[in-house]
């Protein structure tokens, strides 16, 4: 009996040791936290809001992208305040995330939260809108589009479309989020494009937010101050489309007697364009989600990549948006 209650308890201690060990195998994938247990990147993101079409489907697309990655996303609704964004970034530098993007509500104003977060030794990408810091280690990559180029797109259309006018061609400009690079770098473009034709001439320009409501009021007042109008050039579809109300409104036939110009390419500005009331659209596209997610995984890896990725678009006429149109995804 004796005999057999030893190698009963042999038995029992070793299986004791085995199941410690087992316990202890566990625990140590679990030590750590955060992407080290699972392999899973964290990503804390930071959006500039909800204020139109494009920003809507950029955040879809974004959101798929994550979870088609299985990349773990903290994601921010930064309701167009640059006070939030910088809020939520430091909230995302305290939870200790992998990686760090936003879309800048402005230019200016980041380098002190930029600061920290490279202190934190968490890499930073800068989406669809820049940042005007003259150090550009304080973020890894930007990813999106080459807004001096859209603007060029739309007044080089313009200069073509009017080359042979002989008076003078008044336009009226509504321009995005004043202080955003979209906005900063779209009134560049265009401007330069359109001084190639003495006859084009800027006679209003003035912010809509980017919103289509502001859009529609900011029109009223053009059309008030200004009886003669021919061209209309919004800085995106939304506020395009705000703009048609106004004008119709007015009694005016938009895309004949004023031709509007705009940018973006949504389902909306698109189909606008395609029924004739929208004379021209450069594109910005807001699928940018997939492209973030693989950048994400290369910089959490150390990895190099370029400090400015463009993405690819193009320009819309009537004929080309009825073309495109039953395929558009956004």
């Amino acid at each position: 009996m004796r005999t057999r209650r030893t190698a009963g308890t042999i038995i029992a201690a070793f299986a004791s040791v085995l199941l410690a060990g087992s316990v202890a195998a566990c625990g140590n994938s679990d030590t750590g936290g955060g992407s080290a247990d699972d392999g899973r990147i964290t990503l804390g993101f930071s959006q500039v809001g909800a204020e139109s079409g494009w920003r809507t489907a950029n955040t879809t697309s974004i959101k798929e992208a994550a979870a088609e990655a299985g990349i773990e996303l903290k994601f921010d609704d930064a309701q167009q305040k640059q006070e939030n964004q910088i809020k939520a970034i430091r909230n995302f530098i305290q939870q200790k995330v992998d990686v760090i993007a936003f879309s800048p509500v402005v230019e200016s104003g980041w380098d002190t939260v930029l600061k920290e977060a490279r202190d934190a030794d968490i890499p930073v990408i800068l989406t669809d809108r820049s940042v005007d810091s003259a150090d550009k280690s304080l973020y890894k990559t930007f990813l999106g589009s080459d807004f001096v180029k859209e603007g060029r797109l739309a007044g080089e259309w313009l200069v073509e479309r009017t080359r042979s006018a002989s008076g003078p061609v008044n336009i009226v400009e509504l321009q995005g989020t004043t202080g955003s690079a979209p906005a900063n770098d779209r009134k560049e473009g265009f401007a330069k494009a359109i001084a190639a034709n003495p006859n084009l001439k800027i006679v209003a320009s003035q912010s809509g937010d980017f919103k289509r409501a502001d859009g529609k009021q900011v029109m009223e007042q053009f059309l008030k101050a200004n009886p003669k109008i021919d061209v209309l050039f919004a800085h995106n579809d939304d506020m395009g489309l705000g703009a048609l109300e106004a004008i119709t409104a007015a009694g005016k036939v938009p895309g004949k007697d004023i031709t509007i110009i705009t940018i973006d390419a949504v389902k909306d500005g698109m189909q606008a364009l395609a029924d004739g009331k929208f004379n021209f659209i450069a594109e910005c596209s807001p699928l940018l989600g997939p492209q973030l997610m693989d950048l994400a995984k290369k910089v959490h890896a150390g990895e190099e990549v370029p400090a400015r990725i463009e993405t690819e678009e193009t320009t819309f006429t009537q004929e080309q948006a009825r073309e495109a149109l039953p395929n558009r995804r956004y």
